[in-house]
């Protein structure tokens, strides 16, 4: 099982997610990834692929817009394994409020047994 997050440059809410979900559920498969190709190369940080997409059993996207950047750049088969948290980019890495906003809207209950 593994889960994927995106956000746009696979910086701070995204990469936040994978560690945090990482450190409290080792035996599940926690990746992330950014949105956009050319910061997450400027920046050394993952990009999506379609390898990624693929092997997610679940997608947890921060932002609308992230969603249709995956349906643009890969076509709309990933709809139905993808859900929109809603979380604004305006949250540092490992910030406290953003774990709790991830805390709140990441639901593994159903993905964990």
């Amino acid at each position: 099982m593994s889960i994927l997050f995106i956000c746009s440059a696979n910086k701070d809410r995204s990469k936040t997610a994978e560690d945090y979900y990482s450190a409290q559920y080792p035996k599940l498969q926690f990746e992330s990834a950014g949105t956009n190709r050319v910061t997450c190369e400027k920046l050394g940080t993952h990009y999506m692929t379609q390898e990624l997409l693929e092997n997610a059993t679940q997608i947890f996207v921060m932002e609308p817009k992230h969603l249709e950047a995956i349906r643009k750049e890969f076509g709309n088969g990933f709809y139905n394994k993808t859900t929109v948290l809603d979380i604004p980019d305006i949250y540092k890495y490992g910030s406290k409020e953003l774990i709790e906003i991830l805390k709140e809207k990441v639901d593994l209950v159903n993905l964990t047994y």
